[in-house]
């Protein structure tokens, strides 16, 4: 039987590489949507290529035009997630949710009853809306995975293994195109260097956060909800060649590390094919990274962003939310140009420790409605606040 497949945000980097595993191995399953925000052409594309029927177009704009070209009557185009009752007659097998920002967190809690197995791949949601999609999991009994690489490796590691026997888990971070750059040369860093990942392909946003440290600080406070350990329990260290995406040390001495080329097909792969009915052809083991990890601590002084999570809520609260706003809208101005690269940390570490920001620290996240207004308001704040850089 055809395993049953959805992708949210198949014409990203993520659902793009998802498609690229499917459709060479179409026989084994059967697509039933996929969506995008704007991209309807390359989503008739993998529509076509997929035998997709039914599409998302959350543009407006984008779905009426879509709407307008489209000769196949077979297909069904919708413009919002909330279709999901018409699209769904019973439980599909897999689920992957690859929409970035905190607008993909309502389209992960609505798609969880509708399907068995869900693979996330939005930090924004998982750090923010964690305990909203915990309960639903939990109400509903659908199976989570992990999609970054990271994480999933962290998951992977760790199947029917008691969490209380880690004494310590580390996650790798590349360190970016500036780990060897002086820190005196960090003011002149332009959008175009910050955007020269060394190793991964993304997009830009998460290129800029992957430059900061900001993307590993968040990685680090995913893997605290994903996992239910404390901040203690996690740390970062650079591996430049990104071939090592976790360490894990355990009580009993024991230390598991899980590594792999440096592609995402490889995790999304395993989520797709968790019972291993199938295989992925790979490079064989490089000995040379192996024998030259060069495993380095953060260096602080060039990435201070790491610090944030000395002050971090030990519990999941409404202030990762703050957090992420207020990253999300310092990226927006230096990819604008209107700040600079070391601006970024500057007036984040400045912004979250604004005393109006601080009592959300403890208040817990009890329904979507209050994250959607909390970044709404924090963005108004922060338009007050830097209403001179943004003129």
């Amino acid at each position: 039987m055809k395993k049953k497949i959805a992708i949210l945000g198949s014409t990203g980097s993520i659902g793009k590489n998802l498609v690229d595993i499917l459709k060479k191995r179409i026989n084994n399953f059967e697509i039933i949507l996929l969506s995008t925000n704007k991209n309807y052409k390359l989503l008739f594309k993998q529509s076509k290529l997929l035998n997709a029927r039914n599409l998302i177009i959350i543009d407006k704009k984008s779905f009426l035009e879509a709407k307008k070209i489209n000769k196949d009557k077979n297909i069904q185009i919708y413009n919002s997630f909330k279709n999901f009752n018409k699209i769904f007659k019973t439980k599909i097998d897999y689920s992957m949710c690859a929409i970035t920002g905190i607008d993909g967190l309502e389209p992960i809690l609505d798609i969880i009853e509708y399907t068995k197995v869900i693979a996330i791949a939005n930090k924004e949601a998982l750090i923010c809306g964690w305990s909203l999609i915990k309960k639903k999991l939990a109400k509903t009994k659908t199976k989570f995975i992990p999609v970054d690489s990271e994480h999933y490796s962290i998951w992977y590691a760790l199947k029917n293994i008691d969490i209380n026997n880690i004494e310590k888990i580390y996650i790798t971070a590349s360190g970016g195109p500036f780990l060897n750059l002086p820190k005196v040369k960090f003011k002149d860093i332009k959008i175009s260097d910050a955007l020269k990942h060394p190793n991964w392909k993304m997009g830009k946003k998460i290129s800029i956060d992957s430059a900061t440290m900001m993307n590993k600080t968040f990685e680090i406070i995913e893997a605290k909800n994903i996992f239910d350990l404390s901040y203690e329990k996690l740390s970062i260290l650079v591996h430049k060649d990104s071939y090592i995406h976790t360490i894990i040390k355990f009580n009993n001495g024991l230390i598991k590390i899980i590594a792999h080329e440096t592609t995402m097909k490889i995790p999304i792969f395993n989520t797709l094919y968790d019972n291993h009915d199938s295989f992925l052809k790979t490079r064989n083991i490089d000995i040379e990274k192996l024998n030259n990890l060069e495993l380095l601590n953060v260096d602080s002084n060039k990435f201070p962003i790491k610090q944030i999570l000395k002050i971090m809520p030990k519990k999941p609260s409404l202030f990762e939310t703050i957090l992420v706003t207020i990253n999300d809208f310092l990226v927006e101005l230096f990819l604008k140009n209107k700040i600079q690269f070391t601006d970024i940390h500057k007036l984040l570490i400045k912004m979250i420790n604004l005393k109006e920001f601080n009592k959300y620290k403890s208040l817990k996240v009890q329904n979507l409605r209050e994250i959607i207004n909390l970044n709404n308001y924090v963005r108004l704040k922060l338009e007050k606040y830097l209403y001179k850089l943004l003129r």
